[in-house]
């Protein structure tokens, strides 16, 4: 049975104009008349039945069935051309495997040790997009992700990597000449905070049996990198997890202004959909992942 679906040209064409909201520009973008892209829309509207575009003294204006449908075309067309550029690269060879990631554990933790698996399974392509908030996999290209939490998602599998060690850090400068805190220094400081983890400075003074008075108040900062950025330029002190910044902490840039460390309740996860767990690079992948989290979690105490 044929499909009923417009041609690739027209459909090239309208995502090319809702971008631009004109017609001009998308004839300039892909190199034919605006009468083309005039004549490529017109008969994809007889094709749908449904008006996509509105004149107006400025041009063309997206109906409300036209951004809609224009939003569904540029997702399945940037599929499309991922898929394409994918199969060119490997030659018809290989496999590759998309991952959803933490940005700073991705930069901080995945990235150092991944040149250890390219070397070990070099027909495998890992391309890292971040995420740093949930998602549906059945709206993203993903095959896995690593996601940070107290458990996995509906409709998923997950493999356990390690929990978090929360430690205080900032610049040696912030606290000169000291290099500790004592309890009652914590008050004439800035408190600096993971934007989506308001109580995890009043969780970490619970677990050391304090209360400090202004626990929530502070600058936020949406990912842990910029949050250990800022504590770096002295603008504060940051509650991070130790191993990203083991780094930082090495190279002296940042102190750990108490010995505490508390084990938070979160814990990260490789997690994939039900339906990929016998995806055989997926299974490649999950093999190695856990065995470099458990070599890193056992001396840490991670577990």
């Amino acid at each position: 049975m044929r499909r009923k679906i417009p041609s690739t040209a027209s459909l090239s064409a309208f995502e090319s104009a809702a971008r631009h909201q004109s017609f001009t520009k998308a004839a300039d973008e892909l190199a034919v008349t605006q009468s083309a892209i005039c004549r490529q829309i017109g008969a994809l509207e007889e094709f749908l039945g449904v008006k996509l575009f509105r004149r107006s003294r400025r041009g063309v204006v997206l109906t409300e069935a036209g951004m809609s449908y224009a939003r569904k075309v540029t997702s399945r067309l940037d599929e499309v051309e991922r898929d394409t550029l994918e199969l060119m690269a490997k030659g018809g060879f290989g496999d590759t495997l998309e991952l959803g990631v933490v940005p700073t554990f991705a930069t901080k933790w995945l990235l150092p040790r991944l040149p250890s698996f390219v070397k070990q399974y070099p027909g495998i392509t890992i391309n890292l997009t971040s995420r740093a908030r949930p998602f549906l996999f059945n709206e993203t290209p993903f095959d896995a992700a690593i996601h940070v939490g107290e458990s996995g998602w509906p409709g998923t599998e997950g493999v356990f990597l390690m929990r978090e060690n929360l430690v205080a850090v900032c610049s040696p400068a912030l606290i000169a000449p000291r290099t500790t805190l004592g309890r009652a220094d914590w008050a004439r400081h800035t408190l600096l905070h993971q934007s989506t983890r308001p109580y995890a400075w009043r969780d970490w003074f619970t677990s050391r049996g304090m209360q400090v008075e202004g626990d929530m108040s502070g600058p936020r900062f949406e990912l842990f990198s910029m949050l250990a950025e800022a504590a770096t330029h002295g603008m504060g002190i940051a509650l991070i997890p130790r191993f990203l910044v083991e780094d930082e902490l090495a190279r002296g840039v940042l102190v750990q202004v108490v010995r505490h460390e508390y084990l938070s309740p979160r814990s990260y996860y490789l997690i994939y959909p039900e339906q990929k767990s016998e995806n055989a690079s997926l299974k490649l992948f999950r093999a190695w992942l856990e065995a470099q989290a458990m070599a890193y979690r056992e001396p840490m105490r991670l577990g």
